[in-house]
Order: structure tokens, then C-alpha cells, then sequence
């Protein structure tokens, strides 16, 4: 059983931008992506406030956003890293199996990177960061950094929307 507190609340700056991305898409009618909420059980609430403090995940999240881009299904993990190097456990083995499962349906799957510290998103194909995952498997190191990544998929705002990972996706799909 995992607990949740205040803590948890790391990277809601990009969920808001995430959030607010997917906004923008739905609006010009170009993809309709929503959040998973992870079911929780409120330990404690804060009787002036009324806000959970204190709480235990009833089950495992899959990932954090799933739905569909012009017919293509589509899921994505959001993630936020500090420094240059993304350590591997930031993802769960049952995620990663998720995805590989999502993508065997003919679905696309990816993480969405924020680096903080280069204020850069990047969209991580799955099939690139399983390589990763290959590496580490194989008694390599349990991250990447950022220069190991392919340049053509850095995430640059374009048009109003803050994190436009729909071009991602496009250049995801000219590579497979």
C-alpha cells in the first residue's frame, strides 16, 4: 500500500501544462486526451480546509493521460526531471508493461519529459526508451541523459499550445 501526502504534488506544474495542452487540442478539435485518476482511499482531511492530507493509493496508475488523435489511440506518462540524467526508475515496470501492451492494439505510446533545468520537453518514443530499459537490463547504467536523446523530437510551443507533443506523435508515426 503506498501513501500519498503533500509531497506527491511534485510535477504538478506540468500536469497543469499537460492539462492545459489537451485543453487547447480538444478546443480545435484535433484530439481528445484525458487524465487517469489514481484511485485513492483519504486518510486524513484537514477539517478547516477540507483537503486530503494524508491518503493511500488503492491500486497502481497505469499512466497519466490516455484517448485519441484523429482515430489513433494514444497514452502518455508525464514525467519531470531536475538534472541532465533521467534515471529509468522513474518508470514502473508495470507502466512500461502497459504501454507495450497499448502499443500491441495498434496504439501509441510515449513518456512526456520535462528537463526543468534546460526548461526543455522532449517526447520519448517508447521503442527509444526501451533501449534504455535494454541497456540497463544488460548490467548498463539505470538512466540517459539528455545528450543521448534524438534532437528531432525536443518539443518547441508553436501557435499558442504550450507543449505540442501532437508533432511528436507525427514524427513518432513517419519512423515506424
Amino acid at each position: 500500500m503506498s501513501t500519498w501526502s503533500s509531497r506527491g504534488l511534485r510535477g504538478s506544474t506540468l500536469e497543469e501544462m499537460v492539462n492545459r495542452t489537451n485543453e487547447q487540442y480538444r478546443e480545435k478539435g484535433l484530439a481528445l486526451i484525458q487524465k487517469v485518476p489514481t484511485p485513492i482511499t483519504p486518510i486524513k482531511i484537514d477539517k478547516e480546509s477540507h483537503h486530503i492530507t494524508l491518503a493511500y493509493f488503492d491500486q497502481k496508475s497505469t499512466i497519466d493521460y490516455i484517448g485519441a488523435v484523429q482515430g489513433i489511440p494514444v497514452c502518455f506518462d508525464a514525467k519531470e526531471c531536475k538534472t541532465d540524467a533521467f534515471p529509468l526508475a522513474n518508470v514502473h515496470p508495470h507502466q512500461i508493461a502497459f504501454m507495450k501492451d497499448f502499443e500491441k492494439q495498434e496504439g501509441i505510446a510515449f513518456l512526456l519529459l520535462y528537463f526543468s533545468a534546460r526548461e526543455c520537453y522532449y517526447y520519448l518514443r517508447l521503442s527509444e526508451f526501451l533501449k534504455f530499459v535494454e541497456r540497463a537490463e544488460q548490467g548498463g547504467i539505470k538512466r540517459f541523459k539528455f545528450d543521448e536523446l534524438d534532437p528531432a523530437f525536443i518539443l518547441q510551443p508553436k501557435h499558442g499550445i504550450l507543449i505540442p507533443y501532437l508533432e511528436g506523435i507525427q514524427r513518432d508515426m513517419d519512423r515506424r
